[in-house]
């Protein structure tokens, strides 16, 4: 009975090995028998862009960037600017971190066809349209564009964030000079100034400054300029980290009526008071909270701050700093310290709530760097930088748009609230293999979409095909 066993056992595995064995030789066989062919049809790489080229015809954004007052070729026989915007912002989206790979684009005879171009420009004709921007013609484009397109976002009140970043380079870029750069100490970069609307996850503007600029830096006439290109929104919310307290921007502020939350610097003050108040409360497991009237050497006035502080033990990753003047005291070195000033009345908690809403700009500005080639799509000339800086935020904003007016979609979505990355949708959504045939009188896009995806994609389609404006959104703080 073990013999029987046994060699039943033996002819299982042999017969194992000669089935693997047979199918080895037979992959090795169709390998070896690959050769190499070429093609004249049409295929893209990008078919899914498809689908961005019909919210954009709903929306009517060519039109737009039409009126915006875009600076004329040089020759009769150069590309329409409208069409250099349109391509560079199709390249960025397929993902071109620099201008050179705008060329991905140019030679795809499926995208040139899908967005009605008769011929793609090289990288070269869209480096020369942002070369003819002086200040001026920035404020007076983008303005008009950016001024259309919030028109057009519904939402009764809007949250502002601002925030500064800094921008590495590594040429000879006007501008650029040494400052605070965390990532390259010593490197030169820019250091622009940034309105996020946290309402929509969209950027209201950009402010390109030398490396060396301080973070509240013109600060005044940025925000106006911001609220100019949000047309009649009201803002009922700023908010700002510390490099934005100054007195200056406090005073403007309380002037205009806007409500603010703002981080303060913990300067030796502002610690001394924070040391002297006993009417800390616990919130959570190792965060206390507290609330009282502030008025800063260099204030007018008291105003209404709200102290944090969170346990270094139970919360390793909290932000906030220790208490500098305090360090070698056993009580107040346990804790991490932040401060944000305020003039709105409502409990302690829900203000710290809602100032740290304020830290999803910084994926804005992650996602702008690195997904859409912010940090790196450059030009020597200081406003011709600001230029397509402001058109790859306006890339990023249609993209935003994509995300939460097609994406958030019932229809198409049970996850109605999952924000996808541009890095993501690249590959989940808008590389997709596609062709172009014509049926009679109508142009069919052919998509190479696996079986199990294309009820989904189908309702993404029907989606971006009914798109309209304007879109609602849901705002953060409402007074």
């Amino acid at each position: 009975m073990e013999a029987i066993r046994i060699s039943c056992y033996k002819q299982a595995i042999f017969g194992k090995l000669e089935l693997f064995s047979r199918c080895m030789f037979f992959f090795r066989e169709i390998l070896m028998k690959f050769e190499l062919r070429f093609t004249e049809k049409e295929i893209t790489a990008w078919g899914g862009m498809g689908l961005m080229k019909q919210m954009l015809d709903r929306i009517g954004f060519a039109r737009a960037v039409e009126s915006c007052g875009l600076p004329e070729p040089g020759s009769n026989r150069g590309y329409a600017p409208t069409q250099l915007i349109l391509q560079f912002m199709l390249s960025v989206w397929c993902g071109a971190n620099r201008f050179e790979h705008a060329e991905i684009t140019r030679h795809d005879l499926v995208l040139k066809r899908l967005f009605g171009f008769k011929r793609m420009a090289n990288f070269k004709a869209i480096t020369r349209l942002f070369r003819r921007f002086d200040q001026a013609t920035t404020m007076r484009v983008f303005g008009n564009l950016y001024r259309w397109f919030f028109d057009n976002l519904q939402v009764n009140h809007l949250t502002l964030d601002l925030d500064s970043t800094v921008m590495t380079r590594y040429g000879q870029q006007e501008g650029a000079a040494r400052g605070y750069n965390p990532r390259k100490p010593g490197r030169c970069s820019h250091h622009p100034l940034m309105a996020f609307v946290a309402d929509t996850r969209m950027i209201a503007n950009l402010w390109l400054r030398p490396g060396n600029s301080h973070s509240a830096n013109n600060v005044l006439s940025f925000l106006d300029d911001s609220l100019d290109k949000l047309g009649d929104k009201r803002v009922a919310l700023l908010r700002a980290d510390s490099g934005f307290s100054e007195r200056a921007f406090l005073d403007d502020l309380d002037r205009r009526g806007m409500h603010y939350l703002i981080a303060l610097r913990l300067n030796q003050p502002l610690q001394r008071a924070l040391v002297d108040e006993t009417g800390w409360w616990k919130l959570d497991d190792g965060i206390e909270l507290v609330r009282f009237d502030y008025q800063a050497p260099s204030w007018d006035k008291p105003r209404q701050v709200v102290g944090i502080r969170q346990k270094i033990d139970e919360r390793a990753n909290a932000k906030g700093k220790q208490l500098s003047l305090f360090a070698d005291d056993a009580i107040f070195s346990q804790y991490r310290y932040s401060v944000i000033v305020t003039d709105i009345d409502l409990p302690a908690a829900e203000l710290w709530r809602l100032y740290r809403g304020r830290a999803d700009c910084e994926n804005r500005i992650k996602e702008l760097k690195y997904d859409f080639g912010g940090e790196n799509l450059n030009l020597k000339d200081f406003w011709a930088t600001e230029a397509t800086l402001l058109t790859v935020m306006m890339a990023y904003n249609l993209m935003s748009l994509f995300r939460q007016g097609v994406m958030r979609s019932d229809a198409v979505s049970d996850k109605p609230d999952v924000q996808h990355t541009l890095k993501t949708l690249r590959y989940k959504l808008f590389a997709k293999a596609a062709y172009i045939t014509n049926n009679g009188r109508k142009k069919m896009i052919n998509m190479a979409v696996a079986m199990q995806h294309r009820e989904w994609f189908e309702g993404l389609w029907d989606k971006s095909k009914s798109f309209d404006l304007p879109v609602k959104f849901k705002p953060v703080f409402s007074p």
